[in-house]
């Protein structure tokens, strides 16, 4: 055990759950596992119909199913631990592991926030620019803007996890949250982290704002051309396909900029943990239904999928 002064250092912190002090109530376990499993099975089912249809091997499929990928991982990155300490009325967490979780979680935050300003940029140059879409948005350029927010994701994930834990947390063991969140984790440091959380609205800037333009500059763009087309079905079809994205990039991004935007003092746990619960769960729950439920595309791939399966209803 190290020592700060006259105060011992903690080894390991106490993730006080969702609902504290409050007991878990029945009903909020079972929304959280429906929650769960709608958001692992949409999600894998979404890449298993991108890899299976040939119809579906497009760019913008390409980038859906790796935001599925990134979804499921975000999932199980928070989800299984949160239904533990929901059932336990909280939990230990060991400094290490939650340094851990900072990194996979902002990581995947992270590669969200690229991987859907590739989603708007795709959409941008097949409305505005088809005849050059196919040279513009090759093969290798998709998977290096995939490489990219990876990487930009990592890195976010690495800086912020390392700087956070280097804090002296001398003082209540307990984080007011479901997980280790870096706005609530600070709360615990026993020095000042003013400069950090300086740092952290210059990452905000980098992870959310300039995505957030690229997106909003897409679809500025979109709509302009989409308003002087002449074709009805063809203003209506890409009003379907970009609104969907849209309703994705408000989700995601209202609650992200949210908890890591707004200045320390302005945090209250209650209301921070409700956010991150928001985008967590709900937006990786609801990505495959808003991309899926309009799209013929997609529901053509699951009936085709559906008359393979002997239990489909399909010719023997």
């Amino acid at each position: 055990m190290a020592w700060a002064g006259n105060q011992t250092l903690i080894a390991h912190f106490m993730l006080l759950g969702l609902f504290a002090p409050s007991p878990p109530p029945l009903l909020a376990l079972a929304a959280l596992a429906l929650a769960l499993l709608a958001a692992l099975s949409g999600n894998a089912l979404l890449l298993l119909l991108i890899g299976a249809d040939a119809r579906l091997r497009s760019p913008m499929y390409f980038f859906l199913g790796w935001l599925s990928l990134a979804d499921l991982a975000l999932v199980c990155t928070v989800a299984p631990r949160m239904a533990a300490d929901l059932l336990r009325g909280g939990g230990a967490i060991s400094f290490a592991g939650c340094g851990l979780q900072i990194l996979f979680f902002l990581t995947l935050l992270g590669d969200e926030c690229f991987l859907l300003a590739c989603m708007a940029y795709d959409r941008y140059v097949a409305v505005c620019d088809p005849l050059r879409y196919a040279a513009v948005m090759s093969r290798r350029v998709c998977w290096l803007l995939v490489a990219a927010s990876w990487l930009f994701g990592l890195a976010d994930g690495l800086v912020q996890a390392v700087f956070t834990l280097r804090f002296p947390y001398c003082g209540s063991q307990e984080i007011d949250h479901f997980f280790c969140e870096v706005p609530a984790v600070l709360k615990l440091a026993c020095a000042d982290t003013s400069l950090y959380e300086t740092m952290i609205y210059v990452c905000c800037v980098l992870m959310l704002l300039l995505p957030f333009a690229v997106i909003s500059a897409s679809y500025l763009r979109i709509l302009g051309a989409v308003l002087r087309m002449r074709s009805a079905h063809g203003r209506q079809k890409a009003f379907a396909t970009c609104s969907s994205h849209m309703v994705v990039v408000s989700l995601f991004y209202g609650a992200a900029m949210v908890t890591y935007m707004r200045p320390q003092a302005y945090h209250s746990a209650r209301q921070d943990k409700v956010v991150s619960a928001f985008y967590t769960m709900v937006t990786p729950m609801l990505n495959p239904l808003i991309y899926s439920l309009r799209n013929k595309e997609v529901a053509g791939a699951l009936r085709k999928l559906l008359g393979r399966c002997p239990c489909g209803g399909g010719r023997g």
